[in-house]
């Protein structure tokens, strides 16, 4: 055990299974209004981890991430999902730019969190179907990626802090976007 473990004190259970493959029809067809969450170079397997689990517990419909994103099956990720890796659906992609145009010509709107976003991430309507592009830890979305966005939000700061963690941004995003289709876009303001 202690051989094909990589944790110091394995919880003694391994397992041998096939890995799960989607594909972007199967994300986009999915019967719930796309809530999508889409991963530029995100490096840190716990923030990987973290927005799989997050987003599980918001309803995303999937996840979408480039080749230079963490590998979602390394130890460290699947064991932050704490098993959301078997239920959101995902899908690493070779070229994010084309896989996010498709994504926007199938009518999902995308909001890319930007520290010059110019509109703040609690005033936007995530109702209908969107999806929130998310970027690297330390650079941020590309700015060709970040082009490709309907609208740029930020989320206000007080303090001296200028951003947060990727996975604590995207959590907010996903669950801001839960709680409008449960309340509706101008409740609780």
């Amino acid at each position: 055990m202690r051989a094909m473990s990589d944790t110091r004190t394995p919880q003694g259970v391994l397992a041998v299974v096939k890995q799960r493959r989607y594909t972007l029809g199967e994300i986009l067809s999915r019967p719930d209004r796309a809530h999508l969450v889409i991963l530029e170079t995100i490096q840190d397997p716990g923030n990987l981890g973290t927005i799989l689990r997050s987003g599980e517990g918001a309803g995303v419909t999937g996840v979408i991430m480039d080749n230079r994103t963490a590998d979602i099956f390394s130890p460290k990720v699947i064991r932050s999902t704490m098993g959301s890796v078997f239920r959101v659906p995902f899908l690493r992609t070779d070229d994010l730019r084309q896989t996010v145009s498709a994504v926007k010509k199938s009518g999902v709107r995308l909001a890319a969190a930007h520290l010059q976003g110019s509109a703040v991430y609690d005033a936007q309507d995530y109702t209908g179907p969107v999806g929130f592009l998310i970027g690297n830890e330390a650079a941020g979305l590309s700015r060709e990626t970040a082009e490709l966005a309907d609208v740029r939000v930020r989320i206000p700061m007080m303090g001296r802090v200028e951003s947060l963690n990727a996975a604590v941004a995207a959590s907010l995003l996903m669950f801001e976007a839960a709680r409008q289709r449960r309340c509706g876009p101008e409740e609780d303001r």
